[in-house]
């Protein structure tokens, strides 16, 4: 098959657009890797997304694209460009992937933050009571009621 820009400009920009895209996902994955702030891997999960919003945009003006020419091209083109979409498709896909586990990550460390310790400070403060309460009862006494 001959290069995407001598089947259509159009299609060679869009493939050239989608590939930045995808390099900047692979980039976006590395760096959230070495982010320790909660917050700062949320902001950078939501430009990811925003990134694989915009490339799964540019991947259906592909396809209009490669619809439009259909008529236009041979068989075999027509199925290798077919194959190249599913390919983008299943990159963005793998992407898709990756960014649910960290946003499963993100969140269970949230979770973990805000309940761990809450949980604990209950557990104390209902043995405190519970020895309190003890102790208030006894007022000092024994068992028997003598001091």
């Amino acid at each position: 098959m001959a290069s995407l820009s001598a089947i259509s400009v159009e299609l060679a920009e869009i493939e050239g657009q989608i590939s930045d895209k995808f390099r900047a996902l692979s980039n976006g994955f590395q760096k959230l890797e070495k982010i320790k702030d909660t917050n700062r891997q949320s902001r950078q999960l939501e430009d990811l997304t925003n990134n694989m919003r915009e490339c799964k945009r540019l991947i259906k003006d592909f396809d209009t694209e490669v619809k439009d020419l259909k008529f236009q091209n041979d068989a075999k083109t027509n199925k290798i460009l077919n194959e190249k979409k599913q390919d983008m498709i299943k990159e963005l896909n793998s992407y898709v992937a990756m960014k649910k586990k960290y946003a499963i990550n993100l969140e269970n460390k949230r979770v973990d933050l805000f309940e761990d310790p809450v949980e604990a400070s209950t557990e104390e403060n209902v043995l405190l009571a519970s020895a309190n309460r003890s102790w208030e009862s006894n007022d000092g006494r024994d068992r028997s009621g003598h001091r």
